[in-house]
């Protein structure tokens, strides 16, 4: 039987352009890259640390929370739980049933969260003094709020003991406080003090003394040197970001290379299933042809 002029020939019934490699790489891809290996489904871990992150967001004050949202380890937890449910729902059901939808809607996430990250990598080395200000007023803000919330605290407990440093340029940044602040008419126990985390560490210590720190912003340097750390974070943050170059640029490529390689699968994928919707409609359209 003639054949129309312009068909394609060589592509039977059982034909597919949609790679099987290309089509379970992807899923596999989303597995590894953005669940945690050996475990859980990623869907059900972003669920679990969204879940957590509004637990503890509800259980803690009002005020409080509203005060430090910027600084917020819940809301962290919240947005990275839902943008990767996002990403391993669209990456994974989209490659499974070859929903063009869901495949760009994964790829436009990638592309986003890799330009997101690639802004403020730029901006950061450009305006460098200027993140450096409001890397300044972020802590100072956590100073600020350090007794309203207990994962805040934490958080500036463990930066500050990681760090060996003591408040935002230096540890008398700590009298931003209301419960640390030095005025005659301050009530509290800790006036003047510094929170425990500031204290040089003791050799053989079986129990912290939280108290350690107690008076230590009404002494001068020197004094105060020799138990407590008086350096601020700020320095000590360059310093270590100075010092860490190369390990931030493996990190920042690590992140880097999966999100592109995620984009270069999707793209392909959504290419093929283009292109096998057109042969099934063209076959479609020429089975009852009697030229064809």
């Amino acid at each position: 039987m003639a054949r129309r002029p312009g068909a394609p020939a060589g592509y039977g019934e059982e034909f597919t352009f949609v790679s099987p490699l290309v089509k379970y790489l992807l899923f596999f891809f989303n597995m590894l890259f953005w669940g945690l290996p050996h475990s859980l489904c990623p869907q059900v871990i972003s669920m679990v640390m969204v879940a957590v992150g509004v637990y503890a967001r509800l259980m803690k004050h009002a005020e409080a929370a509203l005060a430090c949202l910027a600084v917020d380890p819940a809301i962290l937890l919240i947005v990275v739980g839902v943008l990767m449910f996002l990403l391993t729902f669209c990456g994974c059901i989209g490659s499974l049933r070859e929903n063009i939808c869901l495949l760009q809607t994964f790829s436009l996430c990638l592309t986003i969260v890799f330009l997101l990250q690639l802004a403020a990598g730029v901006l950061g080395f450009v305006f460098s003094d200027k993140a450096r200000g409001k890397v300044s007023e972020i802590i100072n803000n956590a100073i600020v709020h350090y007794r309203d919330d207990l994962d805040l605290q934490n958080l500036i407990d463990f930066g500050q003991k990681k760090f060996s440093c003591c408040g935002g340029i230096s540890y008398r940044d700590w009298s931003q406080n209301m419960y640390f602040n030095c005025s005659e008419d301050n009530p509290s126990r800790e006036r003047c003090s510094v929170p425990y985390s500031c204290c040089l560490p003791t050799p053989n210590q079986a129990v912290i003394n939280t108290m350690c720190g107690q008076g230590m912003q009404a002494l001068e340097y020197l004094e105060a040197s020799k138990v407590i750390y008086t350096n601020g974070c700020i320095d000590k943050l360059v310093n270590w970001i100075h010092s860490n170059l190369f390990l931030l640029g493996g990190v920042a490529l690590g992140l880097a290379i999966p999100q592109l390689v995620g984009i270069l699968l999707s793209q392909i994928l959504v290419n093929q299933i283009k292109d096998q919707i057109k042969l099934q409609f063209y076959n479609q359209q020429h089975r009852a042809d009697p030229w064809y």
